[in-house]
């Protein structure tokens, strides 16, 4: 158990020191499969917001559109030309994981730019991290250090529920696992008693016959 907490301090101070994601988006014709997604894992009912910064601007040959989603369906939305600061937030329906893809298409393919790119900054903030802590502490009139706790306890809190799931996943798997050893090894004694019971019954034919022809 101290290793499980040790394992989560230390995620948590990782978590502080994680900057934004970025990257290049190149531009390419229109409906090519030129999707770049990242890939993030939210619990049900959690608060997420992704902040998306990109450069250049509208009518420069260039149109980059952002599609959230996650891995059962859901869609929590799908920006288009996107430029600037585009900021999304939303609620996760399921405990899955959820991706935000951006693909950069041209707008024109007469556009005679080589290569033709965007560059994109991305941040993902989920749970207590995604949430306004300056107007809740001035909504509640709280101290900074007030506010820091509060928001340490609820990051803490997360990573309890995390490892409560991840415990909760390593039950089922192991019920599985022993289920389905059970059930070999019980396939394996019908397996083996199968066998006997078909050797004997060969044994009992062979010695019938061989007496029915007098050879023995």
């Amino acid at each position: 158990m101290h290793s499980s907490w040790r394992t989560a301090l230390l995620l948590l101070i990782t978590l502080h020191l994680i900057d934004a994601l970025k990257f290049d988006l190149i531009a390419q014709p229109p409906h090519s499969k030129n999707e770049r997604c990242i890939r993030n894992f939210v619990n049900k009912d959690t608060l997420v917001v992704v902040t998306a910064i990109v450069d250049g601007s509208r009518g420069d040959g260039q149109v980059v559109n952002m599609h959230i989603k996650d891995s059962v369906g859901n869609d929590y939305g799908r920006p288009k030309d996107i430029t600037a600061e585009t900021r999304m937030a939303f609620t996760s329906l399921a405990d899955t994981a959820f991706d935000v893809c951006f693909e950069n298409n041209l707008a024109s393919s007469s556009y005679s730019r080589s290569a033709p790119s965007r560059h994109v900054e991305l941040d993902i903030d989920i749970g207590a991290d995604a949430k306004d802590w300056s107007g809740i502490q001035a909504a509640e009139k709280l101290k900074p250090v007030e506010t820091e706790l509060r928001r340490i306890e609820e990051t803490v809190n997360e990573i309890v529920t995390e490892m409560e799931y991840l415990r909760g996943r390593e039950q089922k798997l192991r019920d599985t696992n022993e289920s389905t050893n059970e059930r070999v090894k019980w396939f394996a004694f019908g397996t083996m008693g199968m066998l006997v019971g078909l050797g004997a019954w060969q044994i009992v034919y062979l010695r019938a016959y061989f007496r029915s022809k007098h050879l023995i």
